[in-house]
């Protein structure tokens, strides 16, 4: 057995979780604000609020694990996180030959 040290997290895995989250108080603020100007009532916009922001917070999550990144876009991904954040990465290529 080897004993290397783990990778550091990078910037977008630690950020990710924060994105997910702000889309979804993003959406629930449009409802929220949606209900409150069209009932003018703000218990029931605040109510609204919170069962936008608690189902689309799962409908995003339930999205991203279903995402899994074929070969292109995992080298395209791993590209961007050597280039660290102020470098640019190589150009995107596409996946290749078709056979043609």
């Amino acid at each position: 057995m080897t004993s290397e040290d783990p990778k550091p997290p990078t910037r977008r895995e630690i950020l990710k979780p924060v994105e997910l989250v702000l889309l979804s108080a993003g959406l629930a603020v449009f409802v929220g604000v949606t209900v409150l100007l069209a009932t003018r009532q703000p218990l029931l916009a605040v109510v609204f609020f919170g069962i936008a922001f608690i189902v689309s917070l799962v409908v995003i999550a339930m999205f991203t694990l279903t995402f899994k990144p074929n070969a292109a876009e995992q080298q395209e991904l791993q590209g961007e996180d050597e280039a660290g954040a102020g470098g640019v990465a190589g150009p995107y290529l596409g996946p290749g030959p078709k056979g043609h």
